[in-house]
């Protein structure tokens, strides 16, 4: 850390909130009746066009109507000339409906041809993990030196290349205490992979590893099963380099979806037991799976009255997608309607009238297939979007039904089993506990590989860098690389722009497969404190909207799983909530209501003091990667530098449990040397830039790691001291100041102060604290209290001593 230990233990204490939202909020008081899907945003492998587009209005009022038209906004705002600009997932229909409207439908920031890059990206690096992983990697030992520094200390130096180039082969150097002494006996750390102009050259200790004993033989492992053991040498060379920390990083070169994340941390348990642990979450997904449907009739125009669709009852993995359906024309006239069941196949004879046309409507269909006994075993049907189905249907053959969903096998269709790792010495709920969530909202591809980085970089720098080992060994850490597993395998394999999980619950009306990417709940919209149904603003309660909040409050089994584990571990007292993109950095409170813009209590003014004295040092830990700042207007409550945000998870876990916790917005506007202008990066960039977002804030992960832990260790008691402002012959003006965070509790009554006695506030949004007028001399009494809850001079608030702070403000010509 950066900051003096005078200004490090400032860092103590505070609230929580991390969060990440968008902006198509809807102020929803009653449910309104759902929009038409445009024929170009129906579901179909080629995502039809639909795109991250660029759109400036002139004003906020003009934002405020694109959220009243359900557009679906992400979390970015700009001022730019000629107003604000705005980014919204838009088909081309929905563009130029937009358009129509009058709104600067600009370029977009990416399309499915990106999309269908960073897929093509990931098969191709997945294939050569793979092809790596079919058999053991070769080391090749390039150098295994000592050497004795000016002081008499030696350290140990060597450098191995393997055969498999990739970032997810970690290779662990032992080494022995001298001649005759036993192999590892020495000591032990993992190396770091050094590239160059993107190529991968060896393994090397990032900086040289003092060792007590020279060693003899140094034996380099990989995590692939090779195997290299080679003699160490005297450095022969003149030069002296003086030791620096020994930090190995970058452990992701591709994104992940769920299952891998999953499997990443479960490895990374079993690899480190002393040290970390899986935690088996209580509540399983739905999983990722869905009924299998078959839809007959286009659903256009006139044809919408002879659409009807079927669903099957058991999921499509589980034999939905082995059931079809056929619409038999019969070969005599006269012939009434008729259901017949073979197995998992449905067919339905259609009437015939007297000259042989088809007389069956939609309607009279759906009605057989559900009043069979067989049949209703198998599917339901319905008409299509709550229409009443009297057009007559035509024959088709038999259609087998499908789910739809397009992941690889290796993707379970099953209820997801999530998981958090949990990382510390002592994991016995004495120490203070950090919880780090990833991928709230499925799109954001980024954020899991970030969590990822953050544990590696924990578990494997454990034994050779002094600062990892002491947020180890003094914080309980728990990191969940993804809390939406569904949606996250949907996004990666179905809809690249899936923002919520999986879970359908929209009503026959909205059941149809036009709708398939229109389902779910956004997850961080489905908590109850500001919720959508309190009344506040930025949530929906219409089914098919991307901010849809649930049916009800924690309806869903993952954000019933972040409850649980905080309420499970309650020396929980710090969380980080990382979502992209845009590069903010936010606290509570996250929602107001719409009406006089009510918000949820904000922190007092000490609380918020510990935000803005801590950001500074986790957002210098960002900016040390490649010089990424958060911008000044981007940091602060959500409420100030965002928007309104329903029922998310920072307030949460802050408010019904006093969590102090920040939320990422990774993915920071890239500035182009070569324009003078910043570029968006958007919910899913090419990995090369995925990559360094991924570096920069785990290192601003780390860096909240570090703040907790300080927290944990600040004895340090609060100084306070009265300042006066302004005064003249009738009045004093004076506030209180501090040498840390810390809220200062004052009378002006002559009486002993106490922690139910006014509390110093905020002047204002940024404004510094509060300014207190007296318009007589007054004996002012007061104490400090910072957010570890140390107390100034080891006063007791609640006893009977008189160790609080006295001054007597004068008033000029009054007594």
């Amino acid at each position: 850390m950066r900051s003096s230990p005078r200004r490090t233990r400032r860092y103590a204490a505070v609230l929580a909130l991390p969060l990440a939202l968008t902006l198509n909020a809807l102020p929803v008081l009653a449910d309104p009746s759902p929009q038409p899907v445009p024929p170009d945003r129906v579901s179909g492998t080629a995502q039809n066009g639909v795109a991250l587009m660029r759109v400036v209005v002139a004003d906020q009022a003009a934002v405020d109507r694109l959220v009243s038209l359900g557009v679906d906004l992400a979390e970015y705002t700009k001022p730019v000339d000629g107003g604000v600009e705005v980014h919204a997932v838009l088909s081309p229909g929905e563009a130029q409906g937009l358009r129509d409207q009058g709104f600067d439908v600009r370029d977009a920031i990416s399309d499915q041809g990106d999309y269908a890059a960073n897929l093509a990206e990931r098969r191709q690096a997945l294939a050569s993990a793979a092809a790596d992983a079919a058999e053991t990697d070769m080391l090749t030992p390039l150098r295994a030196e000592w050497f004795t520094s000016l002081d008499g200390q030696s350290f140990l130096s060597a450098e191995v290349k393997s055969s498999a180039a990739d970032a997810q082969t970690v290779l662990t150097a032992t080494w022995d205490s001298g001649p005759g002494t036993a192999p590892g006996s020495g000591g032990t750390t993992t190396m770091s992979r050094f590239t160059d102009a993107g190529q991968y050259m060896y393994h090397r200790f990032s900086a040289p590893v003092p060792v007590a004993q020279v060693p003899t033989k140094v034996t380099v492992t990989s995590s692939r099963g090779g195997s290299v053991t080679v003699p160490v040498t005297k450095w022969l060379g003149e030069r002296r380099k003086p030791p620096s920390k020994h930090y190995v990083s970058d452990f992701v070169d591709h994104y992940m979806d769920p299952t891998e994340v999953t499997g990443r941390i479960t490895g990374l348990a079993e690899q480190f037991p002393k040290i970390a642990e899986i935690v088996d979450l209580p509540y399983r997904t739905n999983g990722y799976r869905r009924a299998a449907q078959a839809q007959f009739g286009s659903g256009t125009g006139a044809a919408a009255a002879s659409t009807f669709y079927v669903s099957s009852k058991a999921y499509g993995s589980e034999g939905g997608n082995d059931v079809s359906v056929a619409l038999v024309r019969p070969a005599t006239t006269g012939t009434p309607l008729s259901v017949a069941v073979t197995g998992g196949n449905v067919a339905v004879t259609l009437a015939t009238d007297a000259s042989g046309a088809i007389g069956s409507t939609a309607a009279q269909v759906v009605a057989a297939l559900n009043g069979d006994a067989a049949a209703s075993a198998l599917l339901t049907a319905a008409t299509y979007r709550g229409n009443a189905g009297n057009g007559l249907v035509a024959e088709a053959p038999a259609t087998r039904l499908t789910d739809g969903l397009l992941a690889p096998a290796t993707v379970s269709r099953r209820p997801f089993q999530m998981k958090a790792l949990r990382i510390g010495r002592h994991r016995d709920g004495s120490k203070v506990g950090v919880f780090l969530y990833c991928q709230e909202h499925a799109r954001e591809w980024v954020t899991p590989v970030t969590c990822v980085e953050t544990a590696e970089r924990l578990l494997r720098n454990y034994n050779e860098d002094p600062a990892t080992r002491r947020l180890v060994d003094d914080l309980d850490i728990f990191v969940m690389p993804t809390a939406n597993p569904d949606g996250g395998h949907y996004s990666m394999y179905d809809f690249n722009m899936q923002r919520r999980n999986m879970t359908d619950h929209c009503p026959v009306a909205n059941g149809d497969p036009g709708r398939r990417n229109s389902w779910g709940v956004d997850l961080n919209r489905n908590f109850t404190v500001g919720s959508v149904f309190d009344g506040f603003n930025g949530a929906s309660t219409t089914c098919t909207s991307d901010t849809f909040g649930g049916p009800s409050e924690l309806s869903e089994p993952e954000t019933r799983n972040q409850v649980w584990l905080v309420d499970t571990f309650p020396n929980i007292r710090f969380a980080m909530n990382t979502h992209s993109y845009g590069g903010y950095f936010m606290w509570p409170p996250g929602a107001y209501k719409t009406a006089g813009r009510e918000t949820l209590p904000r922190a007092d003014f000490g609380t918020e003091s510990f935000f803005w004295n801590a950001s500074g040092h986790i957002l210098s830990a960002v900016q040390d990667w490649r010089g990424t700042a958060i911008w000044p207007g981007r940091t602060g409550p959500v409420v100030d530098v965002l928007y309104s945000a329903a029922g998310n998870s920072a307030d949460e876990h802050w408010y019904n449990r006093g969590i102090i916790g920040w939320d990422f917005e990774v993915g920071a506007d890239v500035y182009d040397q070569a324009t003078k202008q910043y570029r968006a990066v958007g919910f899913q960039p090419p990995f090369e830039e995925g990559h360094e977002e991924a570096m920069e804030f785990a290192g601003g992960q780390i860096a909240i790691l570090e703040v907790a832990r300080e927290y944990g260790e600040d004895h340090h008691r609060p100084d306070s001291r009265l300042k006066e402002l302004a005064k003249d012959d009738t009045s004093v003006t004076f506030t209180f100041t501090t040498d840390e965070p810390a809220n200062v509790y004052y009378t002006l009554d002559g009486g002993r102060p106490t922690l139910n006695s006014p509390k110093l506030a905020a002047a204002g949004m940024r404004e510094g604290a509060q300014r207190i007028t007296v318009n007589q001399t007054t004996e002012v009494h007061w104490f400090a209290v910072d957010i570890a809850g140390n107390v100034e001079k080891n006063y007791k608030p609640d006893g009977a001593g008189d160790n609080y702070n006295k001054e007597t403000v004068k008033v000029r010509g009054r007594r």
